[in-house]
């Protein structure tokens, strides 16, 4: 008899429990260790976001028993969602975000898309070998990809993106010194780091794609462009809405990108809004504004989640 069913057969015998009590209590463990490890910092991080929390008052008393009900930090209510809500900066910061999201989804879903096409089409050998290299950058910590991205947009004249426009006759550019330069840099870079999971579910979808209707719509006389928007798109399109939605939410939440480029310059122009909270923080030392700034942002990708598994009916099919 296994560790598990002994227990369930404990359990089972206490005198106050029902047998529908079993799964429950065997359950619990495992729960307390999601509670301790995801839902207390949520927890923490709403209390904080109510107060004048900063280190001068957060880490006044003694110990950790101190620090988990805010030392001498001060109850100041919405103070810091006000505040919040009627600061340019954050408006901005909510701007950008959302267009960097849209714009490099977009980079994402067509990037991924074309090699997905090459990789899993008839007429190139080689296919295993190519489906390796793509998954390498996977194996790569991001910082690391990062900071080469960011030597090769680099604005000095050695950086390899002013090496083949001074190659080609132009001029060089100060790439991470103009906003929309350094945004689209942080985009191809932000493509480069999510294309080879979006790739990796685009392939598996077209591997899944039945073969007797391409063949059907071949007889109809039907080209390669009217198969692929009648026949491949709707049969990959929910796997790659999955595929979407994930890594939208990892846009929405890019921190490095910016901060390892220029910190989201020029001027905080292109400041996305975890390296707006974070600034706001750590930098200018205000904790509970920062923590009112991430309460924001995770309403705001939870509930674009929420529209997106909804609208996209991603659900469908599984039992409430």
């Amino acid at each position: 008899m296994s560790t598990v069913s002994r227990v369930a057969r404990r359990v089972e015998n206490v005198p106050f429990l029902d047998r529908e009590d079993t799964s429950l209590l065997l359950v619990l463990p495992g729960l307390f260790i999601f509670s301790a490890f995801m839902l207390f910092p949520v927890v923490y991080l709403i209390g904080i976001s109510f107060t004048n929390a900063e280190p001068a008052n957060l880490f006044a008393g003694d110990g950790a028993i101190a620090v988990l009900t805010f030392g001498d930090a001060t109850f100041v209510g919405l103070r810091n969602y006000a505040n919040v809500m009627t600061d340019p900066e954050f408006w901005n910061s909510f701007g950008v975000t959302w267009l960097f999201v849209a714009t490099s989804v977009v980079l994402k879903i067509v990037t991924s898309l074309s090699i997905a096409l090459v990789v899993t089409s008839d007429l190139v050998r080689g296919k295993r070998l190519l489906r390796s290299f793509i998954i390498f950058p996977m194996g790569l910590p991001p910082i690391f990809i990062i900071t080469v991205w960011r030597g090769i947009f680099s604005s000095a004249q050695f950086g390899l993106m002013n090496q083949l426009l001074t190659g080609f006759g132009f001029s060089s550019i100060s790439w991470l010194s103009n906003r929309w330069t350094a945004f689209m840099a942080y985009n191809v870079t932000e493509a480069w780091l999510a294309y080879p999971f979006m790739v990796i579910i685009t392939v598996s979808a077209l591997q899944d794609v039945s073969e007797e209707l391409h063949e059907a719509a071949v007889v109809d006389g039907a080209g390669f462009v009217s198969r692929f928007v009648h026949v491949t798109l709707p049969s990959i399109k929910r796997p790659v809405l999955f595929a979407t939605i994930l890594t939208s939410a990892a846009s929405f939440q890019q921190f490095l990108i910016p901060y390892v480029f220029n910190e989201g310059g020029p001027a905080r122009a292109n400041e996305l809004i975890v390296v707006y909270g974070y600034r706001e923080a750590l930098q200018f030392q205000e904790y509970g504004r920062g923590a009112a700034i991430s309460i924001v942002a995770l309403l705001f990708i939870g509930a674009f989640m929420w529209l997106n598994v909804k609208k996209g009916r991603l659900a469908d099919g599984v039992n409430d």
